[in-house]
């Protein structure tokens, strides 16, 4: 599953990002911001009627994605 495809106030684990060819800026960003495989992350709220942004937390750091880098992080669901 991506991050998008995660439900509102649920918790997921990351395992991996999705690079689109070598040297993908996009994809080197996100993994410095902290969604590394083994990760917890959590969809937080979106942004009004269900769209962008979508605010993610990674640790204690919260932040607000479009859904288009959203939707390069891959998931493992997780029960919280």
């Amino acid at each position: 599953m991506t991050l998008p495809e995660l439900q509102t106030g649920r918790h997921g684990v990351v395992s991996g990002v999705h690079d689109t060819g070598p040297g993908d800026a996009v994809a080197r960003r996100l993994r410095d911001l902290g969604f590394v495989a083994g990760e917890t992350v959590r969809l937080v709220t979106r942004g009004p009627m269900g769209g962008e942004p979508l605010l993610v937390q990674v640790g204690g750091t919260r932040f607000a994605m479009r859904y288009a880098e959203a939707a390069r992080i891959r998931l493992q669901p997780q029960d919280a």
